[in-house]
């Protein structure tokens, strides 16, 4: 029997039926076939996304190979993955950090909303999932990040420049490190100039994600980054109690006023779930329904739970001490989607139109 050959057109044309659902467009257009070969019957190419931590990953793929295996002749389909984070086309490249694809700042309207748990959380699950990641904590005047990532060593220092200290694959910088437990009582042009040497001072390196604590409310620090990098996106953190999330939407349309785009709301702390006997109680009156009222999208939703603040007190991240978790999969699957929402904002940036 006579052997089927397989053009490349006929292969391109079947992937391109394949259509990323965040983004809108094929996989073909998007740029993601990477290095395809054809030999004998086999098909063999790498699916290139735009995040490690794509939430889609395996559903595109798997859907890659159905469509290859579809095109007459093919009697075999090897597809790999490998992710490529576009740097944020947004603002004016010349205040880019060098190296730092994306800049994501974790912010609230009111303190005690659990800010800097999602934000250890975030990065470390980012870094789990295969991302490249940095955690700066610019909340100067609580840095609670040291604490929450278990560090006790001073960052180190060459040529000049802040050697950040690595933590659960994550590379991390704070004031807390450096004045430990001494209260600083500084004004707005010391508080900005320090935000500033920890972006700019310190050798990040090759990152994805520079995940950025930030202290709550729309003062100052918020006012820096915003004025002083391309932030690629902002996640707002709230419980969900209606004061809460009133101060949140102040917060998130000051953002918007810098022009940076805001990603989502994590709805945190979102219910109790008793140890004893599992059920599930809801300890504030809001939610998910007062996030999209006010026009914002909802990326997550964490619960109340004790391990996560055993966790925190200990320094390990729980999505690091307990991965196998419920809770561990809440901080995941929150990761993914600030991933994959920052993947259509940075093509939004990208594209002609933008």
């Amino acid at each position: 029997m006579e052997q089927v050959q397989v053009a490349e057109e006929n292969i391109l044309a079947a992937l391109g039926r394949v259509v990323d659902p965040e983004l809108g467009r094929d996989i073909v257009s998007l740029g993601f076939v990477k290095g395809l070969t054809i030999a004998d019957g086999k098909v063999s190419f790498t699916l290139e996304l735009t995040t490690p931590a794509c939430p889609l990953r395996d559903v595109l793929k798997s859907q890659a190979e159905q469509a290859a295996l579809s095109v007459p002749g093919v009697k075999e389909v090897e597809v790999q993955i490998s992710a490529n984070t576009a740097r944020f086309a947004g603002l004016q490249r010349q205040r880019a950090i060098g190296g730092v694809s994306h800049v994501i700042a974790v912010a609230s309207g009111k303190g005690g909303v659990g800010k800097s748990t999602i934000s250890v959380n975030l990065a470390v699950a980012l870094a789990m999932l295969g991302a490249k990641v940095g955690l700066l904590d610019a909340d100067v005047y609580g840095p609670s990040i040291p604490k929450m990532m278990g560090l006790t060593e001073q960052p180190g220092a060459s040529e000049g420049r802040v050697i950040p200290v690595e933590r659960f694959g994550v590379k991390v910088m704070s004031l807390g490190l450096v004045v430990r437990d001494a209260a600083l009582i500084w004004r707005g042009p010391l508080l900005a100039r320090a935000i500033e040497q920890m972006l700019r001072d310190v050798d990040w390196g090759e990152l994805d994600y520079l995940i950025v604590d930030l202290p709550p409310g729309t003062g100052d620090v918020p006012l820096t980054l915003s004025q002083s990098v391309p932030v690629s996106g902002v996640v707002i953190v709230a419980t969900p109690q209606q004061v809460a999330l009133q101060v949140a939407a102040k917060a998130a349309a000051m953002f918007a006023k810098m022009g940076v785009p805001i990603l989502g709301v994590v709805d945190n702390m979102n219910m109790f779930i008793c140890p004893h006997c599992g059920k599930e109680s809801k300890i504030f009156d809001a939610g998910a329904g007062h996030i999209e009222q006010m026009g914002l999208d909802l990326l997550g939703s964490v619960p109340l739970d004790g391990m996560i603040v055993k966790d925190g007190d200990e320094g390990t991240p729980t999505v690091w001490a307990h991965p196998e978790s419920p809770q561990a999969a809440a901080f995941r699957s929150l990761a993914q989607a600030v991933a994959a929402r920052m993947s259509v904002v940075s093509a939004a940036a990208h594209s002609p139109a933008a």
